[in-house]
């Protein structure tokens, strides 16, 4: 077995997951790990599959060139390794912050999650409301390691929210099959 990231970006359109994933099923291979979103009018897919022992990144990559052609994709292939730890270990959290856009609120968050080892897992952002008056909405699933102080992790989350002018909220994440 041969382990595969594969990227792929395009507009928007029917078709395209039924597309991608006949020439991996065609290829033998089958997905380890999905994530498909549209990104304002363009469809982006990030999977992880495993195919045959004998299927290279070249062949897949040349595998994928018509249907790519076809929908007007740009389309990554890439070999990973087996599995390693994530940092993964920890309880999982919902952080929701809203407020007013501005520069920097997707790294200034990050960076204070990174400086606690708190590990983000899933990142969607959108701007929400009325057009006249938007509000951009960040929602971040992460792991919280055991190690961390929650107390103080949403006392630093509250101030930089404070500095920033937007709401933040931490809690835990329900357990869903997925």
């Amino acid at each position: 077995m041969t382990r595969f990231a594969l990227g792929v970006l395009g507009a928007d359109r029917p078709g395209i997951v039924a597309g991608v994933t006949k020439v991996l099923f065609e290829q033998g291979c089958t997905l380890a790990d999905s994530s498909m979103t549209i990104l304002t009018d363009h469809f982006a897919m990030m999977l992880v599959i495993d195919g045959p022992s004998e299927l290279s990144v070249e062949s897949l990559e040349g595998a994928l060139v018509a249907t790519a052609r076809k929908l007007d994709l740009v389309v990554t292939v890439r070999a990973v390794p087996a599995p390693v730890d994530t940092h993964t270990a920890g309880a999982p959290y919902i952080l929701s912050v809203y407020g007013a856009d501005q520069p920097g609120i997707v790294y200034r968050f990050a960076a204070l999650l990174a400086a606690e080892e708190v590990n983000i897992t899933d990142l969607n952002t959108r701007v929400i409301g009325d057009p006249k008056d938007p509000v951009y909405a960040m929602l971040l699933e992460v792991t919280v390691p055991g190690s961390v102080d929650r107390d103080h992790l949403e006392s630093e989350l509250g101030a930089l929210a404070e500095d920033l002018c937007v709401e933040a909220n931490l809690h835990p994440a329900d357990i869903d099959i997925l």
